[in-house]
């Protein structure tokens, strides 16, 4: 498991710093690719791109339980063996955000949940916390999935080394994601989720609430990265696609951000995902007629387990066909999944060292001759997504 994740961080990595040196060596590519221009594809102006009205300038003084809130919860899947990661995760996030907010935490697991797990997750937080058992049915492996074939599948993923291509929990937990953890009893009365994960690092103060953002802006998905996904999982996911749309044509708004998705005019698809590990998203929109019947006929085809389409660009299609593209935001230069440098640095009072940033220096590897060359597959793979995101959308 730690391998794997290494893999995911260097792949991402590489991808980043080589957009970096892009950014410096071509000035139009910097100002195409400039956070400020993506972010205004999506519909967003705002200098931070949140406006300063969210701003709690009073937030080491202020008290939970008399500010405005959402109707919103944190989500964390995980399993026992998760616990340390967990804690981690939440004690920082009490301490950077949630201790002033006082949002509640839904936890779940395809096991019951230990007494240990349960007792040492409430002490951490400062707010309500809730257990709950994932129905069989929604985790594990349908039993009309041909197993040969799906076997096949995964042994033909192991021989091309994709990640996780041998992995039935790995598919399990992508089609849970997918479709089924936006049904669970726990949150059925809230509106709202931030996704969670083990051993996630929260730099800086969040100094306003991303929940009411998204509210009050008529939001259905939140988003920090986008990256291109593997071919060899996907390799049926659009021609899948295809069919329902062609099928429902009165589920896709024409103000959508199909051009997100493809380079040509919905033939094919560019790949392109928002990274799903962090998410803030609107728990009616899944719920949706639209996307369930989505979800149910891409269920049908069986590609959860004959190939290993992932959470990532099902949300992804799923947000970007069924939703207006102003609703799909952006978060830019918040401390979501980095170290911030500069201005954003210094007011969120973070703990990492932002000259040793994780993209600076992998910067610094690329320019100095030991990164990858600008030919690489991965490279190609980022400037496409990169393309992706600045196209215009209207």
């Amino acid at each position: 498991m730690q391998a794997s994740i290494r893999y995911i961080l260097l792949a991402l990595g590489s991808l980043i710093g080589l957009h970096f040196i892009l950014t410096i060596s071509h000035e139009e590519y910097g100002k195409a690719t400039s956070f400020t221009n993506i972010a205004s594809k999506f519909g967003s102006t705002y200098s931070h791109n949140v406006p300063e009205e969210y701003y709690d300038d009073g937030w080491n003084n202020s008290n939970s339980t008399n500010r405005r809130k959402a109707n919103a919860a944190f989500v964390i899947l995980a399993r026992n063996g998760d616990l340390q990661g967990v804690l981690e995760s939440i004690k920082q996030n009490e301490d950077r955000f949630n201790k002033r907010y006082g949002y509640p935490y839904v936890f779940l697991n395809e096991e019951p949940f230990s007494a240990d797990f349960i007792k040492y997750t409430t002490e951490v937080v400062s707010t309500k916390t809730e257990y709950g058992l994932i129905p069989h049915d929604h985790w594990f492996q349908p039993k009309w999935i041909d197993e040969e074939r799906a076997k096949a599948a995964r042994k033909k993923m192991v021989d091309k080394q994709v990640i996780y291509g041998g992995s039935v929990p790995y598919r399990n937990m992508c089609r849970f994601n997918s479709g089924f953890f936006f049904r669970h009893d726990l949150l059925q009365k809230y509106d709202y989720y931030w996704r969670i994960e083990p051993n996630v690092k929260f730099y800086c103060d969040l100094h306003y609430d991303p929940f009411l953002f998204m509210q009050d802006n008529k939001k259905v998905y939140g988003f920090t990265i986008s990256l291109p996904e593997y071919g060899e999982t996907i390799e049926t996911l659009w021609d899948t696609v295809k069919e329902f749309i062609k099928a429902h044509p009165e589920y896709i708004p024409e103000d959508n951000a199909l051009k997100f998705l493809s380079d040509d005019g919905g033939q094919t698809y560019n790949r392109c995902h928002f990274w799903s590990n962090f998410e803030i998203g609107d728990l009616r929109f899944w719920r949706s007629e639209a996307y369930m019947k989505f979800f149910e006929h891409l269920e049908q085809a069986g590609g959860f387990y004959y190939e290993r389409w992932g959470d990532a660009p099902v949300h992804s299609i799923g947000a970007a066909l069924f939703a207006k593209k102003e609703q799909i935001h952006f978060f830019k230069h918040e401390p979501f999944m980095h170290c911030p440098t500069g201005d954003v640095h210094a007011r969120g009072k973070c703990w990492c060292d932002q000259n040793h940033n994780f993209v600076l220096e992998l910067h610094k590897e690329l320019i100095s001759g030991t990164g990858l060359g600008l030919q690489d597959e991965k490279y190609l793979h980022y400037r496409k997504a990169v393309s992706m995101m600045i196209r215009e959308k209207s």
